[in-house]
């Protein structure tokens, strides 16, 4: 195994998927990459706090190409890999910078109309400070929150020549956004691509399911260690076995089309792991799955199923 080191510099740093990117280092499989990131929103991260909401805005560095979403690092590609092989990302640290940003109501989403928090609503703008050493982070108003630091974003491109925005996860991975994926967990992802051409990126200190204002404690990543595996194994959509447990992910247009996909994939899942046919997984999953609102503020939506083992004994 190598180790490989990016460092967050501008050359290394993108803003939209695009199959045709050159990557900034390909690696081989069973290798390690250790990178720095810049929050989601680009700002940098060597600034003087406390900081102000709209001093950040103006520290805002914005890149020149086409569909800028998330500021993400990479691509990097992996020798030999296939499109239509699966490629494993084990989370190894995620240490994340010293403040964060978050926000609420404003702007136009499903749930902030709903809500009534859409555009020329109310508003809501938090700088936060995190103090990785007792795990918290307080806003300037003295509210705190535990930190679960995470990348939002894991992913490649789309097979389809052109950009393509880094707001909606897609079945190669994406903005997930899953606050189950801390370090120790091994997402596993179809490959869409040759050579993968992996981005990282979107760093969250904390973060609840369902992102419900469509913002988490947004901050830079000082660093975050993956390892790259290719397995020959059929995937449709992502998976994932965290601390948590093992889970499968659905994204679609409505909530009730993203469960289906996750539960479909989780009954997969329990037929390859013991052999069970769907209604007998149905009906066992329906006691020791959990179904959860992975995000529901990004265009399209996501839900995970969660297996939690040891709520289950299956009789061989």
């Amino acid at each position: 195994m190598t180790n490989h080191h990016l460092d967050c510099v501008p050359s290394n740093l993108h803003g939209a998927f695009a199959p045709g990117r050159a990557p900034i280092l390909t690696v081989d499989p069973g290798d390690r990459v250790t990178a720095s990131v810049l929050d989601a929103g680009w700002h940098l991260l060597e600034q003087a706090r406390p900081l102000t909401y709209d001093g950040m805005v103006q520290l805002a560095q914005r890149p020149t190409e086409a569909l800028a979403g998330h500021c993400l690092i990479g691509p990097i590609a992996v020798r030999g890999a296939k499109a239509g092989q699966v490629l494993e990302v084990r989370i190894d640290d995620v240490v994340p910078g010293t403040w964060g940003w978050g926000a609420a109501g404003g702007w136009d989403t499903p749930l902030n109309t709903a809500l009534k928090l859409g555009m020329g609503a109310e508003e809501a703008r938090f700088i936060w400070e995190i103090d990785r050493e007792i795990g918290r982070a307080r806003n300037q108003h003295g509210d705190a929150v535990s930190i679960r630091p995470f990348p939002g974003v894991i992913g490649m491109p789309p097979p389809d020549p052109g950009f393509h925005s880094t707001i909606p996860p897609r079945r190669w991975g994406g903005n997930l956004d899953c606050r189950e994926l801390i370090p120790g967990s091994r997402l596993f992802l179809p490959i869409p691509v040759d050579e993968c051409l992996l981005s990282l990126g979107d760093g969250h200190a904390a973060q609840g399911d369902g992102e419900l204002s469509g913002i988490a404690v947004e901050c830079g990543l000082e660093r975050l260690s993956v390892t790259l595996h290719l397995h020959d194994m059929e995937l449709d959509m992502p998976r994932a076995e965290t601390p948590a447990g093992r889970i499968t992910f659905g994204v679609a247009d409505t909530l009730d089309e993203a469960a289906a996909i996750a539960v479909d994939g989780m009954l997969r899942w329990m037929g390859e792991l013991w052999g069970l046919p769907r209604a007998r997984a149905l009906a066992l999953a329906s006691l020791c799955v959990d179904l959860r609102v992975t995000q529901a503020v990004n265009g399209v939506v996501g839900c995970h199923a969660l297996l939690v083992e040891d709520r289950v004994e299956i009789a061989r």
